[in-house]
C-alpha cells in the first residue's frame, strides 16, 4: 500500500497545509486553515468531538462473509463509485489552529491507501484462528488520522464459514451504527436481481381501535403520565450511575483500562426462523427473544464461571450469588433512518443527507437467575422493554451529553459518558438487515458480523439479522472473558432452551 496518505486540498497555492499532532495524541490534525478552505469543511458534530477524545475512542469492525473469493480490482472499482461521493469518506477530522474549532475537510483520496490485501497461503491449517489473531489484531493498531478515517481488508482465505473475508473498519467518528450499516447495504443489490436494492423488513403498526372520546382521552393522559414518570425515574438513575450507582463485580465485567486491551472477536450465527418461532409462539417482537436470549445466556455463562466448571456443560446447580446488579448499556439511533434508497441516491447523485452520530444510551437491567421455567426469561425481558418504551431515556442521555459537551467541553463530556458505561457490564444493540441475500459489489455475501471496540467494557454483543439468520458478533477482552466460545454456546443453546418450551407446552403457532 502507498506509504503517503492523501494530502488536504488547498485551492489557493496547491501546497499542504502545516500539520502538527494535537497535544501529543494521533486524535486530529492541527492546521492554520486558509479562507479559501473554508468551503471545504463541515463543523464536527458533538458525538464526532466526542468519539476524537482519549477517553472515548471507539473504532467499527464488520466483518463480511463472502460465498466467493473476492476481486480486489472490482471492490477499488465499487468503492470508487460509491463511498467516494460520502463527504465523510473523503474527509479527515481538523482543528483549526486559530480557532480551536474541529471540523471536517474535505481532501483528495487514493483508494489504494484504503485497501489492505495480503498475500495469503490458501492452504493454511487453521484459516478461522488466522481470522480471529487477524482482526484481534486490528483492535491494536491505531488509524491514520492523515487520510479519511476507514480501511477495507480482504482476506482470501476460506473459512468455515466463508470463502473470503472482507473487513471494514473505520473510526466510530464517521457516523452512527444505523448510518454506517444502511451506507454499507446500499451498496449492496439483491443477489436474485442485481439492479435492486435489498429489502429490509417494514415495522408492522397495530390496528387502531376504535373507542370513545373518553376512553381514548384517559389512555393519553396514562400514556403521558407514565412516560414523564418512566423518564424521571430513568433520569435519577442515569445521574446515579455517574455519581456512584456501580454494578456487581462478576466474572464478565471489566476493569480500569479495559477499553485500551486488545479485544478478541468472535460470532456465532443462530437460526432467525427459530427466534420467529418464539416469537410468533408467546405474541412478542424479535427484539424481546434477543433481550431473553442475552437474559439467559449470560445467567448460564455466570452460572459455569461461579460453579468453576470450566466449560464442562451447564452446572444444574445453582452457583449465582444473590442480588447481582447487571445492567447492559443499550445503543438506540434517536432520529429515523436515512434509508437505504437515499443513500444510495446520494452516493450516484453526491447529494446532502442526513448523517451523523445521533444515539442515545439506554440503562437496562438484565436480572441474573435460573428460573424452572425458561419462558421466564423472556417474560421478564418483555416486562422490562416495554417500560423502556414508555420512557426518553435514550433522548435524555443524547441532550444531556450534548449540552456538557457546550459548557464544560467534550474532554469533560467524554469522561462523563465513559464513568456511565464503565459503571455498566455489557454494551448491547440489535441491527435489522435485509430479507433476502444480497452481492456487495458481485460478490454474495454468507453472513455479516459488525462490532465495536474501544468503549469501556468487557464484552460488547451486536445482534445483525440477514435473510434467515442472526449473527451474534462480540467483541470481548480475553483476560476478563477467556472462552468467548462458551459464552456464543450459552446463547445459541439459550435459543433452542425457548424453541422447545413453547413446544413443549403446545403454544407453537401454526402457519
Amino acid at each position: 500500500m502507498g506509504s503517503l496518505g492523501p494530502k488536504p486540498i488547498d485551492t489557493k497555492t496547491k501546497t499542504e497545509p502545516k500539520m502538527s499532532v494535537t497535544n501529543g495524541q494521533k486524535n486530529s490534525t492541527v492546521l492554520e486553515i486558509e479562507p479559501e478552505q473554508e468551503r471545504e469543511q463541515e463543523p464536527a458534530s458533538p458525538a464526532t468531538r466526542l468519539f476524537h477524545t482519549k477517553a472515548l475512542s471507539c473504532h467499527i469492525l464488520a466483518i463480511l462473509g463472502c460465498t466467493t473469493k473476492i476481486n480486489r480490482d472490482v471492490i477499488k472499482k465499487g468503492l470508487e463509485s460509491t463511498l467516494l461521493n460520502h463527504p465523510r469518506f473523503t474527509s479527515i477530522p481538523v482543528v483549526d489552529a486559530k480557532k480551536g474549532v474541529r471540523k471536517w475537510m474535505k481532501t483528495t483520496v487514493n483508494v489504494e491507501d484504503h485497501i489492505v490485501c495480503p498475500d495469503l497461503d490458501p492452504d493454511m491449517e487453521s484459516p478461522d484462528e488466522f481470522l480471529e489473531n487477524y482482526t484481534s489484531n486490528l483492535t491494536t493498531i491505531p488509524m491514520d488520522m492523515t487520510k479519511p478515517l476507514w480501511e477495507v481488508h480482504i482476506l482470501n482465505v476460506k473459512t468455515s464459514e466463508a470463502d473470503a473475508v472482507g473487513i471494514l473498519k473505520l473510526h466510530h467518528s464517521i457516523g452512527d451504527g444505523m448510518s454506517i450499516i444502511s451506507l454499507v447495504l446500499a451498496c449492496t443489490r439483491k443477489a436474485s436481481d442485481p439492479e435492486a436494492l435489498p429489502t429490509m423488513p417494514s415495522s408492522t403498526k397495530k390496528e387502531k381501535t376504535k373507542a370513545g372520546f373518553c376512553r381514548r382521552f384517559c389512555y393519553y393522559i396514562w400514556f403521558l403520565f407514565m412516560v414523564f414518570w418512566n423518564t424521571a425515574v430513568d433520569a435519577v438513575l442515569f445521574l446515579a450511575t455517574i455519581l456512584f450507582l456501580n454494578d456487581t463485580e462478576t466474572p464478565m465485567k471489566g476493569g480500569a483500562g479495559v477499553e485500551h486491551n486488545p479485544k478478541r472477536l468472535v460470532h456465532r450465527t443462530i437460526s432467525l426462523d427459530d427466534m420467529k418461532i418464539v416469537k410468533n409462539a408467546l405474541n412478542l417482537t424479535i427484539n424481546d427473544v434477543v433481550m431473553g436470549i442475552t437474559q439467559a445466556g449470560l445467567s448460564r455463562y455466570l452460572n459455569r464461571r461461579y460453579g468453576n466448571t470450566n466449560g464442562k456443560g451447564s452446572s444444574k446447580t445453582n452457583n449465582l450469588p444473590k442480588n447481582i446488579r447487571l445492567r447492559g448499556s443499550i445503543v438506540f439511533n434517536i432520529r429515523p433512518s436515512t434509508g437505504i434508497k437515499a443513500l444510495a441516491e446520494m452516493m450516484e447523485k453526491k447529494s446532502k443527507a442526513k448523517w451523523g452520530n445521533k444515539i442515545g444510551y439506554v440503562l437496562t437491567q438484565f436480572p441474573i437467575s435460573l428460573p424452572e421455567n425458561p419462558l421466564d426469561y423472556i417474560r421478564q425481558a418483555k416486562t422490562i422493554i416495554d417500560r423502556k418504551k414508555l420512557s426518553l431515556e435514550s433522548r435524555f442521555s443524547f441532550a444531556a451529553a450534548q449540552l456538557i459537551q457546550e459548557i464544560f467541553g467534550s474532554k469533560v463530556g467524554a469522561q462523563l459518558t465513559k464513568r456511565v458505561l464503565s459503571h455498566t457490564t455489557v454494551l448491547l444493540s440489535n441491527m435489522v438487515g435485509p430479507q433476502e441475500e444480497i452481492t456487495f459489489f458481485g460478490h454474495k455475501l454468507a453472513y455479516a458480523a459488525p462490532t465495536i471496540y474501544g468503549l469501556p467494557h468487557a464484552l460488547t454483543m451486536h445482534f445483525q439479522s440477514y435473510y434467515n439468520k442472526m449473527t451474534i458478533s462480540m467483541s470481548v477482552d480475553p483476560q476478563v472473558i477467556p472462552d468467548p466460545y462458551q459464552l456464543c454456546d450459552d446463547l445459541q443453546d439459550s435459543l433452542q432452551m425457548f424453541k422447545e418450551a413453547v413446544t413443549k407446552q403446545g403454544l407453537v403457532v401454526t402457519p
